[in-house]
């Protein structure tokens, strides 16, 4: 399966912005700047986080992008299906039934198969992306890192990061 460039972006973007003080926001400038992506493309998505409730807006030329829960709260899942929509990977377009010669309906009387091991495999994989937070995927980094990574988002965060009152 192939999720859209957008995923990633939003889930860096997500995990950035749970690096915000309380009372700052990143402009969607800043963060495509920040990822190395194009700011209307994210754009778009960052506005799809806001709709889900998973990030909030502050809006003026001094605004900008903060989360709207906690870390804790906030799932890859939950990042995925803002950004991708809640509609399955896999679409059985039933083309069993196609073709030429085809068979009466009676043969078609149980699920298909193949729609059936699909819908199983995105289930789990589902599954294993609502047990991953951001605060997770934050502590996971945090252990992986040498200081590198951290010295080079907060310097960012030092020249970028907003301040305003919420």
């Amino acid at each position: 399966m192939k999720m859209s460039d957008g995923v990633e972006q939003a889930i860096h973007s997500v995990a950035m912005l749970a690096s915000l003080s309380p009372d700052g926001v990143l402009s969607a400038a800043a963060l495509a700047e920040f990822h190395g992506v194009s700011t209307s493309y994210l754009l778009k998505h960052l506005q799809s986080l806001s709709g889900a409730g998973i990030l909030s807006t502050v809006p003026g030329p001094k605004g900008g992008y903060r989360l709207a829960k906690e870390p804790e709260g906030i799932t890859l899942l939950d990042i995925v299906l803002a950004v991708e929509g809640p509609a399955p990977a896999f679409r059985c377009a039933e083309i069993r039934q196609r073709g030429p010669n085809p068979l009466p309906d009676r043969y078609f009387s149980k699920p298909c198969g193949i729609n059936a091991a699909m819908l199983k495999a995105e289930r789990a994989y589902r599954a294993e992306l609502a047990k991953t937070t951001v605060a997770d995927i934050r502590t996971d980094l945090a252990r992986a890192d040498d200081g590198g990574i951290a010295a080079r988002g907060c310097a960012f965060l030092e020249l970028n990061e907003r301040k305003t009152t919420r």
